[in-house]
């Protein structure tokens, strides 16, 4: 999780269907309650009428609210946004409107900025006055294509995204996608998305990352104003129908269901995980030099893989050095078998190297088309 807010309600969800969560934080938001820029757009809003005001956010359009009251100047506040039309991006924020004391703002169905702009623009606003609530960092094309049409935009900064103090738990983060220990990223705001890339960019590691995002780790975004900086990266992510937490969650899930690899294996099945496997439908942990090796393994289930091969894999992983040697090898195989609880699942084969034990004849799960995939099968 990249999530500086409501961290702990996606944590709770996630854990609740059995995931293992490494939360850091890839932002931290910082309140402008005692903000000069926020104090003076606030007096500008006052200073003359109000004709259109835009909530983007629940959390920011009450937080805008609770400063002007700080200031004295909440009364004032609500009078001259109850004057003016009143168009929300989403429920969260129409219902942070209406606790307000405010009439009930229109908000569309997409829950979509693109659309708020496109009723304003189709209402006409040239010489109108409009607020425009932003949302932690600027909205150029929204408030540009307003003025372009000849409205006057009183920008509203009420808080702001930066980096988070402690950039480690990120870094440590990027490093566990690179090596494919997480199974999934997910990422509840554009600008967390944009700081894990630079992150990542900080460490010269961005091209490692984004070959980890395009390949078996996993992407979910909340929305499609998240996933704009992923996609501007060719960075493919899942997103639910309705931009909420749980649907996210159950959006993640179903895209683990059909990507992690299950392979029939020594009359039982192996799943693999970031950080574990279920074997036999027994979840094992397995430590992360053992789970590199049992990764080469899978990608030519049945095949022999050269020793030498496996002490590259080593070499090259988090942690690796030079140092590696066969013996490495054999020391991380002896604790990939404990992990496993089985020695017959990775085989042996003298003066060469190790196999899987697989098994395509077995009964095998279901592909998401339905049939079972089998090496060789005619299509």
């Amino acid at each position: 999780m990249t999530a500086a807010r409501r961290a702990e309600e996606l944590g709770a969800l996630l854990e609740r269907r059995g995931a293992q969560v490494v939360h850091a934080p890839a932002i931290r938001i910082v309140p402008l309650a005692d903000d000069a820029d926020l104090v003076a757009a606030t007096r500008r809003c006052l200073s003359g009428r109000l004709d259109a005001v835009v909530a983007t956010t629940g959390i920011g359009f009450r937080g805008w609210v609770e400063a002007a009251d700080g200031w004295g100047l909440g009364d004032r506040l609500i009078d001259r946004l109850r004057g003016a039309r009143l168009l929300a991006r989403g429920p969260k924020a129409r219902g942070a409107v209406r606790a307000a004391g405010l009439p009930d703002a229109w908000s569309p169905a997409s829950e979509s900025s693109g659309e708020v702009l496109a009723r304003l623009l189709a209402e006409g606003v040239a010489g109108a006055r409009i607020a425009v609530q932003l949302h932690g960092q600027p909205l150029p094309h929204f408030v540009d294509a307003l003025r372009g049409a000849g409205a006057e935009v009183i920008e509203i900064p009420v808080y702001r995204w930066t980096r988070p103090v402690d950039v480690e738990p990120l870094r440590r983060l990027v490093t566990l996608a690179c090596a494919g220990e997480v199974d999934a990223l997910t990422f509840t705001s554009a600008p967390a998305a944009a700081s894990t890339l630079s992150t990542a960019a900080e460490m010269g590691r961005q091209r490692d990352l984004l070959a980890a995002l395009r390949g078996r780790v996993l992407v979910a975004c909340v929305g499609p104003v998240t996933r704009a900086p992923l996609e501007d990266h060719d960075v493919p992510a899942v997103m639910p129908e309705r931009y909420r937490l749980g649907a996210l969650v159950r959006e993640l899930a179903d895209g683990l269901a059909v990507r992690s690899p299950r392979l029939p294996v020594a009359g039982t099945e192996l799943w693999l995980r970031g950080r574990a496997v279920v074997l036999g439908g027994a979840l094992r942990p397995v430590p992360p030099s053992a789970m590199c090796l049992l990764r080469v393994l899978a990608r030519r289930p049945g095949r022999v893989v050269p020793r030498g091969e496996l002490v590259d894999a080593l070499r090259t992983a988090p942690g690796g050095s030079q140092d590696i040697d066969e013996h490495a090898v054999e020391t991380a195989m002896t604790r990939l078998r404990a992990a496993l609880g089985r020695a017959d699942v990775i085989q042996t084969v003298i003066k060469r190297g190790y196999r899987l034990s697989y098994d395509p004849l077995q009964d095998a799960p279901r592909c998401p088309g339905g049939a079972a995939e089998r090496p060789g099968a005619r299509r």
